[in-house]
């Protein structure tokens, strides 16, 4: 990767999500956990810069994708959400904006 991920116009930044993904599904395939890990948050972070930052609404709580977990967003910084988990309210704590789904 040669440019940062502000950098990179959408287009770039999808394919840069495909290679990604791609890398993913073998590290998944092999059983290599930590690589798999690392990847998916790759991916998330890639996908925060597809994801228009005025979406996200602060003083709002969001589902944390792929858990049962909610996180209340305090303020926004760049692509990330800075607030806490409403399961641990005294620490804050920041996430990609393209973690966070709207609570049903």
């Amino acid at each position: 990767m040669d440019k940062r991920y502000s950098e990179m116009t959408e287009y770039e930044l999808k394919q840069e999500i495909a290679s990604l993904s791609e890398k993913a599904r073998k590290a998944e395939q092999l059983g290599i956990v930590n690589e798999y890990a690392v990847l998916e948050r790759k991916i998330d972070m890639a996908k925060a810069y597809l994801v228009d930052p005025a979406l996200i609404q602060t003083k709002t709580a969001y589902q944390i994708k792929d858990t049962d977990e909610a996180f209340y967003v305090e303020y926004l910084n760049g692509v990330f959400a800075w607030g806490y988990r409403l399961s641990a309210p005294n620490k804050e704590d920041a996430l990609p904006i393209s973690m966070l789904t709207k609570k049903d």
